[in-house]
């Protein structure tokens, strides 16, 4: 059972969006359950159908569940999650997560450190005991290039995008980490506004990243706090479609963020090679999903 803390120290309220992910929630909330830095916890259930909102309500009871009739996307979702809750700190979790003791306190540390970090992500360790890569640099158009063509390989100071060359193991400010675990400030929030619903899916934590870097917030990557990953356990039932959104929403973070700010040829080249690479690998995943039945 999840019970809101009721004294004045600071604490999380977490937010959860979930998608016929029942057995891997029930995971990512007893994880939480008992941890001294967790306030109010949300889960937001986007027409799952997969009896989830039934174990949520018999196990947990102290989760405040939002249950959509349909699936909302990712971003409105956590919007919905976020506006349900009003304390100082958020931690956005996917319910492929389990967050491990001691990692909250870090993350709040963290925040009390400069009251101009505007969030913090914790390293992310996969099954295996890996640790994941979580954090990019922007998907500037260089960068992206570098990556296509293969020169990021070749040559490590081109490698800005996937950050080559770093092994998530030292503190430091960045660009964008994987929103699976993210801990945002409520005060940065309320300055650059929530998650983008136009990214339903993908590049909705990217382009809230660029914004609260653009205001002038930090982002800090702290690998002293570590939270366990299923990687890819929801998207993977979807991934055809999955690989479309992706795609699409990196030109949506393009024509909001890039157009008319960068050289036009990178621009062009950018947008031109994420249209032609949708289709083949679309067309692969489908071929890869058939030979898994």
């Amino acid at each position: 059972m999840i019970v809101a803390a009721q004294d004045d120290h600071p604490r999380f309220d977490v937010c959860i969006v979930a998608w016929r992910s029942r057995e891997l929630l029930r995971r990512c909330l007893r994880a939480l359950a008992g941890q001294p830095e967790v306030g109010e916890v949300v889960v937001v259930d986007n027409a799952s159908g997969d009896g989830m909102v039934e174990m949520v309500r018999e196990e947990f009871p102290g989760v405040r569940l939002i249950v959509n009739e349909e699936n909302v996307g990712f971003a409105a979702g956590n919007n919905q999650a976020m506006c349900a809750t009003s304390g100082p700190f958020v931690l956005l979790l996917n319910p492929d997560t389990e967050v491990q003791p001691g990692a909250l306190r870090v993350l709040l540390d963290v925040f009390a450190e400069d009251p101009r970090i505007g969030a913090a992500a914790p390293q992310l360790v996969l099954p295996d005991g890996s640790v994941q890569a979580s954090v990019r640099g922007f998907p500037e158009p260089g960068a992206v290039l570098a990556e296509a063509l293969g020169l990021a390989r070749l040559f490590p100071s081109l490698g800005r995008y996937r950050r080559r060359g770093w092994g998530h193991d030292t503190r430091r400010d960045v660009d964008q980490p994987m929103a699976s675990a993210f801990a945002l400030r409520r005060e940065a929030l309320d300055e650059v506004g929530l998650f983008d619903e136009n990214f339903p899916l993908y590049f909705n934590d990217v382009d809230l990243c660029y914004r609260l870097r653009q205001a002038g917030w930090r982002i800090v990557f702290e690998p002293a706090a570590k939270v366990a990953h299923v990687h890819g356990a929801s998207t993977w039932q979807v991934r055809p479609r999955a690989i479309f959104d992706s795609h699409r929403s990196l030109m949506r973070f393009y024509r909001k963020h890039y157009r008319g700010r960068v050289c036009p040829c990178e621009y062009g080249a950018v947008m031109a090679l994420a249209w032609v690479t949708m289709w083949p690998r679309a067309g692969w995943s489908w071929i890869r999903r058939g030979t898994r039945r």
